[in-house]
């Protein structure tokens, strides 16, 4: 295997990171005085985009750095999983410059899924205003009233009457249904069919957000924080109907769906995490040395040299888990490449929790506030040990693949 990046994503990641330091870094802490001053109402109709944002979107959108994250040569950048990595880091050394190049979750992912399984109609309807940054979009999977760990509990229904779809159910964790932009939900709910198997009686559909019966009943704060202009919402689906023709891909093809949206999102995940706490050690070095205690640098004090010591190791093995799970789903896909995304899905948002929250152990009273991004970093690395997979389930599919190595069959 080889881990030296192509010259394509080396210039790619070169110009990144040049927008980032010119563009981003520049006006991201007046960005998100705005959000916070503007945003903290649980009341989300009140909220409202910074018009910087706009701004941003239309210099990247110029410089060809949009839409990074898609393997269409057309459409996206054209790049491998493993060379997209690199860039995927970068951007996670800020909280806002993924949305700016178009690369932002659950955008990415429900585009990748109209991409790779969208009809011609839905592409024409859908993708293409997704792609274009003219809309945003919202992924509605977990439910409030079941262990949505395992998602065949799932209580979501998507029935076929006619050429309708009827959709009823509640989710919650609805990413980015607080976004005024936000104008089309990905649904997934079980599709009952008694001559297939579990995993084939589930669908995922197209619903516009605008249709009766979807109702926002509240946006749920992380840590107190409402994730303002984006948010997370519960929403509630009462006998919504849509055409038959919304289903992506068929009714019961929710679970294959699922797998090949959230395999690449997972690495482009972990990739931020890794770039994140980057982001954090930086923070946590300078701060170290530019501030004394007792007549010393800060970071000479209590084991703070070792904790930088631990923290380039953690790092460093996060990175280079993830760019090998990149390159084996590129050889294989990511069915192949399935115990490699696991590992990292749990490596990678543990990793960032134990920097960041060193990183705010260092610096004090200063490390808990919104000036600096250490809190934001620390809800993104807690979060991400839920979202997408539970540590648990991760660490369950890769014992089975384990077991399967060696012969034993997992009759848990």
């Amino acid at each position: 295997m080889d881990f030296e990046f192509s010259p394509r994503a080396q210039d790619y990641l070169k110009r990144v990171k040049a927008f980032i330091r010119t563009e981003i870094e520049p006006v991201e802490p007046a960005f998100w005085t705005e959000v916070m001053t503007s945003c903290q109402s649980p009341d989300w109709k009140t909220w409202t985009v910074p018009v910087v944002l706009d701004e941003l979107k239309r210099k990247a959108r110029e410089q060809g750095l949009w839409n990074l994250f898609l393997p269409d040569p057309v459409l996206g950048a054209g790049l491998g999983a493993q060379e997209y990595a690199p860039i995927a880091e970068e951007t996670g050394r800020s909280l806002l410059a993924a949305t700016v190049f178009n690369c932002n979750a659950p955008d990415s992912g429900n585009m990748e899924v109209l991409w790779r399984y969208g009809s011609e109609e839905q592409q024409e309807k859908w993708l293409k205003p997704l792609l274009a940054g003219e809309i945003r979009s919202v992924f509605c999977m977990t439910e409030p009233d079941v262990a949505s760990s395992d998602a065949t509990n799932m209580q979501a229904t998507a029935i076929i009457e006619g050429d309708e779809i009827v959709l009823n159910g509640d989710k919650w964790w609805s990413s980015g249904i607080g976004d005024p932009h936000a104008k089309i939900a990905i649904f997934m709910a079980h599709t009952p069919d008694g001559s297939k198997d579990r995993h084939h009686q589930h669908s995922m559909v197209l619903v516009p957000l605008d249709t009766p019966g979807v109702t926002i009943e509240r946006m749920l704060p992380v840590f107190g924080e409402f994730d303002a202009p984006h948010g997370h919402g519960q929403v509630s689906f009462n006998n919504v109907r849509v055409p038959v023709s919304h289903f992506i891909s068929g009714p019961g093809m929710g679970f294959e769906i699922a797998q090949g949206r959230l395999g690449p999102g997972r690495i482009h995940h972990c990739m931020r995490c890794i770039g994140a706490a980057e982001k954090a050690l930086d923070l946590t070095i300078q701060r170290g040395m530019s501030r004394t205690a007792f007549g010393k640098p800060i970071l000479n004090l209590g084991g703070n040299r070792e904790r930088i010591a631990e923290a380039r190791i953690a790092i460093d093995q996060a990175r280079l888990l993830t760019l090998y799970a990149a390159w084996k789903m590129d050889k294989v896909g990511a069915m192949g490449a399935m115990s490699e995304i696991s590992a990292i899905k749990v490596a990678a948002p543990n990793m960032l929790q134990q920097v960041v929250d060193m990183a705010i152990q260092l610096h004090g009273g200063a490390g808990l506030t919104r000036d600096l991004p250490l809190t934001g970093f620390f809800i993104q690395a807690r979060s991400l040990r839920l979202a997408d997979g539970p540590d648990e389930v991760h660490k369950g599919v890769i014992t089975r693949i384990e077991l399967m190595k060696r012969g034993f069959m997992d009759k848990k």
